[in-house]
């Protein structure tokens, strides 16, 4: 029988395409990326510009990639089956590279894609098991290549220039530039005033049927106020509204006794239309405003939906399809079983003649599926009690919405009523509308809740109106008038940030959680209360970064290589010649910034701040934190000069606000699996880990923690508690070893709260208490506080209970898989020390002989031992940190 070997990127799709391929085939996690350019090394030809890069065997995945060796010479065929993207076809190309060294290897080796995880879909594509699309691996090649050669390249001068630790991102910089914009068109603001007025009214005779009318104009000309230009240069108006409280005050005098008649009433049926299935990019809103999840959490949840559940019975399911497309089409069988599905459980007039159809974009690519469940009939009830919470909603989500998307429109009944009151003084007629909707039937909106967006202020459809038919005079209970200002254009939240990044072809939706991601961890913008602000040194490299490099950091200059690398991927353009094209912008504008980059680290403005404490002009700096005020008679040689300084608060986001306040900190979610990162610590420091790290299979996500968030989490924490020794408040601190309480009065106090056991001295000197300690490798002893005069320890907790076999003065707790067990101390102690040196055994019989008093701890052999519970659930990442490979063993780290 032969053997075959199928590789893919994560353990849990292994698991799953596992039990579905069966006998003969092996299955085995490539865990991502196996190739990578050099760290330390820019790793593309410039020279002959071939832009050829040199890949390596990514640091760590040496022992993965020896795995995969082997086990590919052992196979009689190897299927590369990775994500069907661009990112799967370069690790299905980079596992050829390692595993077919020969031209007898590379035969055996072929490329597998799936959409869904399901049996039929991953069977069927093993029957059209194809060669490494060359083109779609030179259009993700090309973009690393692209994104290397601006980090790299850019990235010095901003050390030079700015600060060291500094990088520049070729489409971030473009997502932090609109964030600045947005930022500066807040700033630059001058609210509008405006005002509207509503007339309470009622039919003639009948005071019951109140309804409320805005006032839209006069003798038909429309009311409205000048509200500036907008991007192209046209005059824009507010509709509806009255320009000052003077201006409003005529228009009530005028209505004090008018005559007011109903004019039209007009009746129209209105059907709003399901919407297409989800791709990337509006899943990733729908479940920032539904749910309230940002891009990272949802991706995270979706790539494990995809990826494989555990069902029950039916073990690991592939529960949606693959989850990065930009295409709302359905395979034909998808659709013939929502529709079979609608027809059973909610009725045919809940199901149109024919299916729904949906275009997407003109520039959309068209190589996946729109994102739906994988069977319809799997419904979010029947498999609620399998998934998390989190699981569960971003499932039901997709499932609503592709269920919605083959239904019939919802209809809504509309009225719209034209009202003219005549005024007795300036006989002029004042115009006034109102309309109202009511549902007449649910459609699609049975299944799927539309999120409203913000109404116009004018906006009356909501109303609930009596019945008009043969109404002709409307009576007058009262005016309401409002003042209003125009407000700003909202700071981005992530929803809005992927719908302008989208909108302008910046990045692919699959990118865009990487580009926020990033763009927070650089510190170049701060979220709060779900906004993103720009921070004082993100403003800085952006503006930098645009005015020596405005070809490359263009917004439409990165959409048009967005479409380039598509065209690459279609076979349309050569993936050389688009980086020639960029090369010889990027070039020129590198090699004019060296020159002309305005150099802030050496940056001293006068400013017409005053000194606090001489009076002399102060000057605008830069330091490691930002900019800062300092005095101008500062002089670094003379040691009696003025040294003072102040922070710049301008430029920078105002902590200080109400929503500010409230947002406290930020949960991080596990871009794998969705779930709230934790934060662990390892020989290097701080860092965050997702909970799933011990799993099986697990989920190994990380994320380092920069110097300035580590130095954040190991700022000390007041308990509430008073020091015993000196008075002062005891602190939380970070300590190598974990986390403690010690004294803030430190070094002054060296007061230490320690983890006693009550009741019971050292059984070794009899003065000094038992303390719980942490060794350096992270497991936990019990210690004699008169260390090191006493060297008493026990790696098992001692109890204050005398051995009622021996007389130990003491028990221990000891956990077993079997149980937690009480034993006395000297149990199989003689047995064990039969086998100690012969030089300890005399050492030890000498010192009971000079004594002359019972034998020493080990002499005596006990066997009391007592359960008195169960054992403890396994360790797990959450509790003992993440598991580490020491000298072939498997060691789980301190938390």
């Amino acid at each position: 029988m032969s053997k075959s070997l199928v590789i893919v990127e994560s353990a849990t799709k292994a698991k799953t395409i596992e039990k579905y391929l069966g006998k003969g085939f092996e299955v085995l996690a490539s865990v991502g990326h196996i190739m990578d350019l050099p760290k330390n090394d820019i790793g593309v030809e410039l020279e002959h510009r071939t832009f050829e890069p040199t890949l390596i065997v990514s640091p760590g995945k040496e022992k993965v990639v020896a795995q995969l060796k082997r086990a590919g010479a052992a196979a009689d065929e190897i299927f590369l089956a990775p994500d069907p993207d661009r990112e799967g076809e370069a690790i299905a190309a980079h596992l050829a590279i390692q595993l077919g060294t020969s031209a007898k290897e590379r035969k055996k080796i072929k490329r597998v894609t799936f959409n869904e995880i399901t049996k039929k879909a991953v069977q069927e594509a093993f029957k059209h098991a194809r060669d490494v699309d060359q083109n779609l691996v030179d259009a993700q090649q090309t973009r690393r290549v692209l994104d290397r050669l601006v980090g790299y390249q850019i990235s010095p001068l901003l050390w030079d220039k700015v600060r060291r630790g500094l990088s520049a991102g070729r489409v971030q910089t473009v997502a932090v530039r609109l964030i600045v914009e947005r930022e500066r068109e807040i700033g630059a603001f001058n609210p509008v005033e405006y005002w509207t007025l509503d007339a309470i009214l009622h039919p003639e005779k009948q005071p019951s049927g109140s309804f409320k009318a805005r006032f839209i104009g006069i003798d038909g000309e429309p009311a409205r106020v000048a509200n500036g230009q907008d991007k192209e240069g046209k005059d824009q108006f507010i509709s509806n509204a009255i320009a000052d409280e003077a201006s409003m005050k005529a228009v009530v005098a005028a209505l004090e006794k008018a005559k007011w008649s109903l004019v039209s009433v007009q009746y129209k049926e209105q059907q709003r239309r399901p919407f297409a299935p989800f791709i990337t990019s509006q899943l990733q809103r729908d479940a920032s405003s539904k749910l309230g999840f940002n891009v990272r959490r949802t991706m995270g949840v979706a790539q494990r939906l995809y990826e494989g559940v555990e069902i029950g019975s039916e073990g690991l399911v592939g529960l949606i399809t693959y989850m990065r497309t930009d295409s709302p089409r359905v395979a034909p069988e998808a659709i013939e079983g929502a529709r079979e599905w609608i027809g059973k459980q909610l009725g045919a007039h809940y199901l149109p003649a024919t299916p729904n159809v949906y275009k997407g974009k003109k520039d959309a690519q068209d190589a996946h599926e729109a994102i739906r469940p994988t069977e319809v009939s799997r419904t979010p009830a029947s498999i609620a009690k399998y998934l998390t919470e989190e699981q569960l909603k971003v499932y039901r989500l997709i499932w609503q919405r592709f269920v919605a998307s083959q239904m019939t429109p919802a209809v809504f009944d509309v009225t719209t009523a034209k009202i003219a009151a005549v005024s007795g003084k300036t006989g002029k007629s004042y115009d006034f509308r109102v309309s109202g909707s009511v549902l007449r039937f649910d459609g699609f909106l049975k299944v799927y809740e539309v999120v409203e967006e913000k109404k116009d202020e004018d906006d009356e459809s909501s109303n609930k109106l009596p019945n008009l038919d043969n109404v002709k005079a409307l009576e007058l209970e009262k005016l309401e008038d409002e003042q209003h200002f125009t407000q700003p254009p909202p700071r981005y939240n992530e929803g809005s940030l992927v719908k302008v990044l989208e909108e302008r072809g910046i990045g692919r939706p699959s990118t865009y959680a990487s580009i926020i991601s990033t763009i927070q961890d650089r510190e170049y913008v701060t979220k709060i209360s779900g906004r993103f602000y720009p921070t004082e040194i993100g403003m800085v490299v952006c503006d930098l970064l645009v005015k020596n490099f405005p070809y490359i950091f263009d917004t439409a200059y990165t959409a048009k290589l967005e479409e380039e690398l598509d065209d690459i991927e279609e076979g349309k353009e050569k993936w050389t010649d688009l980086m020639n094209g960029f090369y010889d912008h990027f070039v020129e504008e590198l090699k004019d910034a060296g020159v002309k980059m305005e150099d802030i680290k050496r940056m001293e403005i006068k400013t017409d701040e005053k000194c606090d404490l001489c009076g002399s002009p102060l000057l605008l700096k830069w330091g490691k934190f930002g900019s800062f005020y300092a005095c101008s008679a500062y002089n670094k040689k003379d040691k009696s000069s003025c040294t003072f300084t102040k922070e710049n608060t301008a430029g920078k986001p105002d902590l200080n606000t109400p929503e500010a306040q409230e947002a406290g900190e930020q949960e991080e979610y596990c871009e794998n699996c969705g779930r709230v990162m934790v934060l662990r610590r390892g020989p290097f420091g701080m860092f965050m880990s997702c909970p799933g790290y011990n799993e099986d299979p697990p989920c190994k996500t990380f994320r380092k923690l920069s110097q300035k968030q580590q130095q954040k989490q190991a700022t000390p924490k007041p308990t509430g508690e008073d020091c015993p020794l000196c008075g002062k408040a005891l602190v939380l601190r970070q300590g190598s070893y974990g986390e403690f309480v010690s004294c803030s009065g430190y070094p002054k106090c060296k007061y230490v709260k320690q983890n006693l056991i009550e009741g019971m001295k050292c059984p070794k000197c009899g003065t000094g208490d038992l303390a719980e300690r942490k060794a350096r490798r992270g497991n936990m002893f019990w210690g004699c506080t008169n260390y090191p005069k006493c060297d008493f320890t026990t790696n098992n907790k001692p109890v204050a209970e005398k051995c009622p076999e021996c007389g130990s003065p003491y028990l221990v707790e000891k956990t077993l898989r079997s149980g937690i067990y009480l034993e006395c101390p000297n149990k199989k102690k003689g047995a064990e020390e039969e086998t100690a040196p012969k030089k300890a055994a005399k050492k030890g019989a000498a010192k009971v002989a000079a004594k002359g008093a019972e034998p020493v701890d080990g002499a005596v052999v006990c066997g009391y031992s007592k359960r008195i519970g169960d054992a403890p659930p396994p360790p797990t990442a959450e509790t003992h940190g993440p598991v580490v490979e020491k000298g072939g063993r498997k060691e789980l780290q301190p938390a």
